[in-house]
């Protein structure tokens, strides 16, 4: 958290952090400020971006990754990865628990295998959603494939839910 970081909380924020916690779509400032206008007619789209600063600054939302065509914004807090289509950019979080999470013996065994202190780590899933592939895009250089339909069991080591067979 930054220490000059406004702390007060304002009718503005308090509508945009409800709107960024109610949304499953990892949406882009503009999405919200649509949304927030819903309620809020008279908020200016500059309002939105600085407060979504703050927000973020603050730890009460997250920002996600740069390198996207638009910044987009998280209210989930809890410790979790996203699959994002590599066509039209939709995000959406993945339902792995700390039980199925071979990340966190990842991160473990690499904090006993360097000097490093790890305190944590980023990871992204990049696919082609159900939606891009319905409609015949698949990935660079690859034909087309049907995400609901698996390999061939004995070429495909793992199950529709991403668990190893066997």
């Amino acid at each position: 958290m930054q220490p000059d970081v406004i702390q007060r909380s304002t009718r503005q924020r308090q509508v945009i952090l409800e709107e960024v916690k109610r949304s499953r779509t990892h949406p882009t400032a503009d999405e919200i400020y649509e949304q927030v206008r819903s309620r809020l007619p008279r908020v200016s789209l500059g309002t939105v971006y600085r407060n979504l600063d703050v927000l973020a600054a603050n730890g009460d939302i997250l920002k996600l990754a740069p390198g996207r065509p638009q910044m987009r914004f998280d209210g989930n807090l809890t410790a979790h990865y996203h699959m994002t289509c590599i066509h039209c950019g939709r995000i959406e979080d993945l339902p792995l628990t700390a039980s199925d999470n071979p990340i966190d013996i990842l991160e473990n065994m690499t904090s006993h295998l360097t000097k490093y202190g790890v305190f944590g780590h980023k990871l992204e899933f990049v696919g082609v959603c159900a939606e891009c592939a319905a409609k015949g895009l698949g990935f660079p250089g690859v034909d087309a494939f049907d995400p609901g339909v698996d390999a061939k069991k004995e070429d495909n080591p793992f199950d529709q839910k991403g668990k190893r067979r066997g």
